[in-house]
């Protein structure tokens, strides 16, 4: 299946089937959610941060209801379908394209008794093996800058496609800012391998062009430098213990690589938050 994978989604599967970064993730975030969070003071645990993220997304849905069909476009671990499924009873698909991640996804929901609500494949959000119209959400958090930004509207104009009609788009990404001047941000890019972050004026112009129409952006930017300074603190604190399970070497760039995310998140020219876009009812 990988051979058909776009080489920026190449890396990212690799990076997260590699042992160190899944490690990494299970041991700093606790293995249910790989996202940004929304950080009631600064020293709040990653986990409950990260929850809240996932909770207050839900309620800008309303109330999901349990006849729905979601589709978690770059699961992670799954955390977020475990929530759906648990608090409201939802169908989930969990798309992710890291197979290690898939693994443990899996036992968890077996052995949580969840495995006959949450069906999880292994693929790319950049093409949806799943019928028109048969979702009536679909959901995404801090996945899509995996793509490039020619790719990302190809994810949306799948998103677009698989909803049905009046059917949710919802979803977070980190984001330049429209008016981001260039190279401010190469050490981010560099580390992901990217050439650029979509902003939020592409995201729109992307839904429009799929048919969506935006119902809100909640802005968040200021969660940027919290949350991946939070993580940076939890490495360094933890570092003696992490280092007997990741390597070296894996810890110092990591540590790198969260403080050009603070850094950027500081000046000013990155934007997080929760996009909503709704597919018109026939």
């Amino acid at each position: 299946m990988s051979e058909n994978y776009s080489d920026v989604v190449e890396t990212a599967r690799d990076y997260y089937n590699s042992e160190d970064a899944d490690t990494f993730y299970k041991m700093v975030w606790g293995g249910e959610d790989l996202h940004i969070g929304l950080y009631e003071y600064k020293d709040e645990p990653i986990g409950d941060a990260s929850r809240r993220t996932v909770a207050h997304m839900s309620d800008l849905l309303g109330e999901p209801q349990p006849e729905w069909r979601v589709l978690d476009m770059g699961a992670g671990y799954g955390g977020v379908a475990r929530y759906l499924v648990e608090n409201y009873g939802c169908d989930v698909t969990a798309l992710n394209l890291s197979e290690k991640e898939n693994e443990r996804d899996r036992e968890i929901n077996k052995a949580r008794h969840l495995d006959d609500k949450i069906t999880v494949v292994d693929g790319s959000f950049e093409k949806v093996d799943e019928p028109d119209a048969s979702y009536d959400v679909v959901w995404s958090e801090d996945s899509f800058l995996h793509s490039q930004n020619e790719a990302k509207k190809k994810v949306i104009q799948e998103a677009a496609r698989v909803l049905k009609p009046g059917g949710w788009l919802i979803f977070t990404d980190p984001m330049q800012t429209d008016d981001c001047p260039d190279g401010v941000l190469d050490p981010i890019l560099a580390r992901i391998h990217l050439d650029s972050l979509a902003s939020p004026a592409l995201y729109r112009e992307a839904a429009k062009a799929a048919g969506l129409e935006e119902v809100s952006f909640e802005e968040h930017s200021s969660q940027i430098s919290t949350h991946y300074g939070r993580v940076k603190q939890e490495l360094e604190s933890r570092e003696d213990e992490l280092k007997n399970y990741i390597s070296q070497d894996y810890i110092d760039r990591m540590k790198q690589g969260l403080q050009h995310w603070v850094d950027g998140g500081n000046s000013g020219y990155l934007t997080w938050g929760i996009f909503r876009f709704r597919k018109p009812a026939r």
